[in-house]
Order: structure tokens, then sequence, then C-alpha cells
């Protein structure tokens, strides 16, 4: 049939991104795939079943190709697993004339050996494709490869969740961070308290511009269902994404705090914010009920999402209040808190309600990781440390010996502006995608300890001034790219050049999918 369009052979290319870590061609007569290739599972692995209903489904979409197989004379793409892959995300591709085998050690590592292949193929209506034979042999650099979505500022709808998560799976990305309570909203239904989404999701109307006097006096909201999350997580989980959710606590509370104003310090009333930015009313850290609303969502939270971390925040938290709080002031006195050389006893009791709910997932089986600022004092060795505010928190981190998440707002913040460009209106601050490109978490001279508590790398995109669709794959796209090689390939392979020329045949991925996006680095 396709031969009857007239439709040619076209060229497959392995300079995908993010690159390969080697990628070794040899002579000889290039694989043919064609509607005669037959996609092929070694054993009955229901993950594997799916990887092969991906593949198949990745090139239809590519190139118009269904790969059905006919007859003995066909080639063929094997899936399998070997226990001679050695990381548990790698993969090994061998191309021959007649046979193409994908392996790794499991599932995963098979799927990401899939996206290869799949970024390798032109994006065309072709006939044929011919790919070069050889072998390409892969794993990642970092296990932890995130990118985080803001959905309490500005609501994201389910079908663009999916979307966002497939753009995770085309970069090899493995961790979708997904920040979920703000000051200016709550998105999570919880059924004990059903005020948290029939009140803490709505805000009466949002500030226009830049924190400017202006309101535009529309109501906003919006939430996710539990069974909305479920289908979700499955949706991730399937593409090999691990979900993290994110209450962030004891600050960015008003959206909890206004439906449930018990557990303020002064008892309210509290509003859902209006403006952006940090408010001084935070959770009572001197109530006892306060730690028993916090269990109460996290045991609904931990039934929804299966991860082993759940981010709890603990960035941007004055204690103003908790300075004229009887309460919290008796608590501080009760524990003995009595401040330390830059360390107030306010600083201290936010420690001890951190590590409260640390000692509480671990009775669960999971564990916590929270913003820089959970660094301000003895915080449990269990905790994972995200390093947002630059390097330094990750570097007094890992003096601890705690893990860390790479995420700096100078190389992985999404929502900054990405050009010279001011017709937009985003947060006034740059990241240009070359900077993005250039960051190593750990340069090669790193210590033992760096090396061994550095986890990762997370793209951030938060959404004060991100309204929709079209802007949030705007904003994200190309430089999540950016960071998701640095997360994958190894640092002495980068060449921002060479991700430059690979760039542009991702860069057709995305417009077939109608993600708009920035073009500035396919101009030179």
């Amino acid at each position: 049939m396709m031969a009857s369009l007239g439709l040619q052979a076209a060229d497959a290319n392995y300079q995908v991104v993010p690159l390969p870590q080697n990628i070794a061609l040899e002579k000889g007569a290039p694989f043919v795939l064609s509607g005669n290739t037959a996609v092929v599972v070694e054993g009955a692995d229901e993950a594997m079943q799916r990887n092969a209903a991906f593949l198949k489904q990745f090139v239809r979409e590519t190139t118009g190709i269904t790969l059905a197989g006919m007859g003995k004379k066909g080639t063929t793409i094997t899936l399998k697993l070997s226990n001679k892959v050695a990381n548990a995300e790698g993969y090994v591709i061998t191309v021959k004339p007649r046979a193409i085998v994908i392996e790794g050690k499991t599932p995963q590592g098979v799927f990401y050996g899939i996206q290869t292949l799949r970024k390798s193929l032109p994006v065309e209506q072709t006939a044929t494709v011919n790919l070069p034979v050889g072998k390409i042999v892969d794993y990642p650099r970092f296990g932890y490869r995130g990118s985080m979505l803001d959905c309490a500022r500005h609501y994201f709808s389910v079908p663009f969740i999916k979307e966002y998560i497939d753009v995770l799976a085309l970069h090899n990305i493995n961790t979708f961070h997904w920040h979920l309570t703000e000051d200016q909203g709550w998105r999570v239904e919880i059924k004990r308290y059903p005020k948290l989404t029939e009140i803490g999701s709505k805000r009466a109307q949002t500030v226009m511009g830049n924190n400017t006097e202006l309101y535009d006096g529309v109501p906003y909201g919006g939430y996710y269902t539990q069974d909305e999350m479920r289908d979700i997580v499955k949706y991730a989980a399937e593409r090999y994404i691990t979900i993290i959710p994110e209450i962030d606590m004891p600050g960015h509370m008003l959206g909890a705090l206004a439906a449930y104003p018990e557990y303020g310090c002064t008892g309210g009333p509290y509003k859902v914010a209006e403006r952006w930015g940090v408010f001084d009313d935070i959770l009572c850290a001197g109530n006892p009920k306060t730690y028993e609303f916090v269990n109460n969502i996290l045991d609904e939270l931990l039934d929804i999402f299966p991860s082993k971390y759940i981010h709890i925040g603990g960035d941007e938290a004055p204690r103003d209040r908790w300075k004229n709080c009887p309460r919290c002031q008796a608590e501080i006195k009760r524990l003995g808190f009595k401040g330390a050389p830059g360390t107030s006893p306010e600083a201290q009791l936010r420690i001890h309600f951190m590590n409260q709910v640390a000692q509480y997932l671990a009775q669960k089986g999971r564990s916590v990781i929270g913003w820089d600022e959970i660094l301000e004092g003895d915080l449990d060795k269990s905790a994972t440390v995200m390093s947002w505010r630059g390097v330094k928190g990750g570097l007094q981190a890992v003096e601890r010996g705690l893990d860390v998440v790479m995420t700096p707002r100078d190389f992985c913040y999404l929502n900054y502006y990405q050009n010279k460009d001011r017709n937009l209106l985003l947060r006034d601050a740059e990241l240009f995608i070359d900077k993005a490109y250039a960051y190593d978490p750990v340069p090669a001279d790193a210590s033992p300890a760096l090396k061994q508590h550095v986890k990762g790398i997370q793209g951030n995109l938060w959404t004060e001034y991100v309204i929709s669709r079209d802007l949030a794959f705007y904003q994200l796209l190309p430089r999540a790219a950016a960071i998701a090689e640095t997360g994958w390939t190894e640092n002495d392979k980068k060449d921002f050049a060479s991700f430059k020329q690979r760039m542009r045949n991702l860069n057709a991925r995305y417009k077939q999918f109608g993600w708009n996006t920035c073009q500035d680095i396919y101009k030179k």
C-alpha cells in the first residue's frame, strides 16, 4: 500500500537525545524496517508485551509503517531480557541486516532501547527505513532523572498531565515530581477532609501582571480526584515513570488553612491566596492535632502513590506566627529548644516538625524528600534534599551524609525566560538553553562523597505565570531535553554543538504532537 503511494525509503540516525553512551557502526547492508517487519517478544512478561505494543505505536506514529510481519521473508525486531546487561535501566541494541535485538536487564531498560530506536527514525511517511548495522550500548549516568510540574498555582487537566508524562518518557526521564498543594490552591482530593477541595481548591480571583494591585475578578479552581490520580499513576508506571507527590508543609498551606483554620496559629479566618509569594500563615507546629491532620492526609496519599519518596516541601515557611503563638512557644519550651548560632528556636521547631513527618512516613516504609531549607537543623538521616537555591545546599547535604537531587534554579528552573523576548509575562529571571545544558551536577574532580550522594538532576516548571498547555510546552521544551541529556549521558560525551544538531530530529517530533516549543536553538 505504501509503495503504491510512491513513498520512498528513508534513513535512520542513531544520534539522538539523550545521546547513547556508545554507538558502534559496522559496514554492511542495513536493516530494512517495513510492513514486513515483525516484533517478537521473548517470554510472556506483561511489561514486555506492553513494550512491544509501544514499539509498534511509535513506529506507526513516526513513519506510518505498521509492523505486521508477513511470512518467513520478513525481518524481525526482538525484545528480550538479559542478565548480561549490567545497569537496571541500561540496554543493548544489536542491528543486523535481517534482525534487530533490543535487550535489557529489565523491561524498563528495553523501553529506553525502544525510545532510542524510535527517535532514530525520520519523522515522515515512508515505505521503508534503512537502519545502519552495528551496536548501541547504553545506560543512564544518574538513577534519578526528574521533572517537576506545579499544578497548584495553575491547574492542568488530566489529558495534559498524560501528555506531560509522554514528554518525559520521550526524554528517558524516570521521575515526575507533582507539586499539588499551595497557598493558591489545594489540588488533591482527601476524603477525610472534603473541605480541602470544596474550599481550598478555589481562589476568588487571581492577581494580574507581576503581583500588581489589579485582579481579574474571576474565580479559579480545580483538583484531581483520587480515581484520576490513580489513573495517572498507572499511566506513568506503564512508561516506567515514578510519580512523587508533593504536599508542601508547614508553609505554603493557605489552601488547607482556608478550609480548616483550626490548624493555623491564629485560627483565621484565612483565604486561598490570590497573589504570588510567601505568606506568614503556616501550619501550627505546637498543636498536636496538626500532626494528626498531616498524617491522615498522608495516609490517603500513600494509598494512591506507591513511590518510595514523598515530597513534603519545607521551603519558605516564615516563623513569625510561631513566635507569637502560645502553643508553639510551649512546644519549644517542652522540647528544650534554645536556638544556636544562626538558628532560632523556631527554626529548630520547624525541623522537629519535618522530622516528625519523616518518622511517620518511615513507619509506612516511605522516605521524605524536601527543598534545601530542611537542612536548617538536625535533619532526620533518612531524608533526601532537593537543592534549589543553588548548589550550596547540595554540598551541605553531602557533607552531612544525606542524598541529594540537584535542581539549582540558575540551571534548572524552566519558568524563567529562555531568550531576550519580554513579550510574555514570566518570572523575571533568565535561563538560556546553553546554560541549562552546561550544568554538571558532579564534576570530574568531585569528592567521593559527592559522587556517592548526588542521585540525579531535575528540571522544575513553576506556573505562577504559566497558564496554558501551549505556554507550558514552550517553557519546557527544548530545555527539558538539555537537562535530560545531563541526567542520562556521561559528561565527557556531551557537546552543545552536537546537541543542537541532534535536537532537529527531536524537534520534528515535538511538532508532530503539537507541542508548541521555543525555536531559538534551531535558528543558528
